[in-house]
């Protein structure tokens, strides 16, 4: 889309797909920034940069050493840091967050530049619980705001806090899972913006406002003000939202949604997604509607990023920003310098299966896809992999002189086929394909394995349902990562293709 397009053009949402639930937006000057939660990988919460809210750039992930983000085998899959919170005061940026681990807690980062590097975590025991905001009013005070909904004032600078949590608002009536909190000063009033219901077909959005940001609040008489619950309609999960003022005055809400697919009762693949909408304000509150599948393009012009590389060559010192691990990317088991030009893979687990597999991969961000590497096996064993957690991913398989088909779900793990190849380096592929709905139990893709001949031909070694690296059957809160895996010695991997192949 050009720059000159204007309000009359549409985009697509989500406008991050894939996996980046939760996510956080500020904007400064005309720059916005945005963050999503990452769950167990490493390095974690990516950042992305946009001049529209509609293109967005990965310019790099906030915590990014291990003295920021200590993740062990003992971080579940779907544990690790959940619901940051992305501001910017006093002419730096604030990073909160909670790791949901054994010793883990809320925790501020801080940076001068969003791109990095960022600080290690000021700790804060004094504020409990999960997805925590900031805001600051007129005097500088700052308040932070955690689910549930209670409020505590904080020192960021040191992580002390002052007195006890006080509880705000609890949203709606009946209404579960109140969190997610947001509070801005809009006018004359503060606004606590909420997600309630449970992230799953329940979630919706509901504020309140009050004339201190300690309250007392009073509900909007429409709220939720946000939600899909009990519709068709083809984005669910609606929640988990943060505002933001455009350049021109107009106002826009980031949220997370699923794309549900198949029969009944839908499985979504791709995790939740960041989606975009407009708001507009009635009486004082924000009207927001329905999340469409085609946006209309905000009122200023676009501008386009760069385009990420969809195509790695492994030619650069560093992995590109994209890349997570899971739990952790110690150098020795993960380098590009070890042979120029690949990247090299150092086996410490026995599979998949394993808490502290070696893997590096990348967001599966589109239903229809395709994903291709080059692997050296010589030394050892290793392939590529759609991996949702330890008990539900595909992997196509190289060691010499056979590649192997490998399914995980659950407690059962198979061989569903296998292919003599040529001794040396082989090109192993992965085609996933959105599925049509045909009856009440259609799954929502296919995703099928081969390995290529020399001439190009594409070897299949057979074709899997997608519905069981789904949430809705494995559960958890992530979405499906591509990518390369070593299971025994060391393995090489020339370079690494993910092809989009349609919405």
């Amino acid at each position: 889309m050009s720059e000159t397009q204007r309000a009359d053009a549409t985009v697509a949402n989500p406008v991050i797909p894939g996996f980046h639930p939760d996510p956080s937006v500020c904007r400064v000057g005309d720059d916005y920034y945005l963050v999503c939660s990452s769950c167990e990988y490493f390095p974690g919460i990516p950042v992305y940069h946009s001049r529209d809210l509609v293109n967005w750039t990965q310019i790099g992930n906030a915590l990014d050493r291990p003295s920021q983000l200590p993740l062990t085998t003992e971080t579940v899959s779907s544990g690790g840091v959940y619901a940051p919170t992305l501001r910017h005061h006093d002419g730096r940026f604030w990073l909160i967050v909670t790791q949901v681990t054994k010793g883990g807690g809320n925790m501020l980062f801080t940076a001068t530049d969003p791109s990095g590097p960022w600080s290690d975590p000021v700790r804060l025991p004094g504020v409990p619980g999960i997805d925590p905001d900031l805001a600051w009013d007129e005097d500088g005070t700052c308040w932070c705001t955690v689910a549930g909904v209670s409020q505590v004032r904080l020192d960021p600078y040191t992580g002390s806090t002052f007195g006890p949590p006080r509880a705000l608002w609890s949203g709606g009536v009946d209404a579960k899972a109140p969190e997610a909190p947001h509070l801005y000063r809009i006018g004359d009033y503060w606004y606590l913006l909420i997600a309630e219901g449970g992230t799953e077909r329940g979630h919706g959005v509901s504020i309140a406002r009050g004339r201190t940001p300690s309250g007392p609040f009073e509900p909007c008489p429409a709220n939720p003000v946000l939600t899909h619950r009990g519709t068709d309609r083809p984005i669910q999960n609606t929640g988990h939202a943060d505002l933001v003022q455009g350049p021109d005055g107009s106002w826009w809400m980031v949220l997370l949604g699923v794309r549900p697919r198949g029969g009944t009762p839908g499985w979504h693949v791709l995790g939740r997604e960041t989606f975009l909408a407009p708001v507009e304000w009635v009486d004082g509150w924000p009207v927001v509607g329905e999340v469409p599948s085609d946006l209309p393009a905000p009122a200023w012009p676009l501008v386009p990023g760069p385009v990420e590389a969809v195509r790695d060559d492994f030619d650069l010192s560093a992995l590109r920003p994209q890349w997570i691990s899971v739990r952790d990317r110690p150098a020795e088991h993960c380098t590009t310098e070890e042979r120029a030009g690949w990247l090299t893979l150092r086996a410490r687990g026995g599979s998949l299966d394993e808490p502290d597999v070696v893997f590096v991969g990348r967001r599966q961000q589109h239903l229809t896809c395709a994903a291709r590497t080059r692997i050296d096996p010589a030394e050892g064993r290793g392939g590529l992999a759609v991996r949702l957690d330890e008990e539900h991913h595909y992997e196509v398989e190289a060691c010499e002189g056979e590649v192997r088909l490998l399914s995980r779900v659950g407690p059962q793990r198979t061989v569903v086929g296998s292919q003599s190849v040529p001794a040396g380096p082989v090109v192993l592929g992965i085609r996933v394909a959105a599925t049509p709905l045909r009856d009440c139990r259609t799954g929502p893709d296919t995703l099928t394995f081969g390995v290529e001949e020399p001439d190009g031909t594409f070897i299949e070694l057979g074709a899997l349902d997608g519905r069981y690296l789904s949430t809705e059957v494995a559960g958890g809160f992530t979405g499906r990562v591509i990518g390369m895996y070593a299971s025994a010695g060391t393995v090489h991997f020339d370079w690494f293709d993910y092809e989009p192949l349609g919405s």
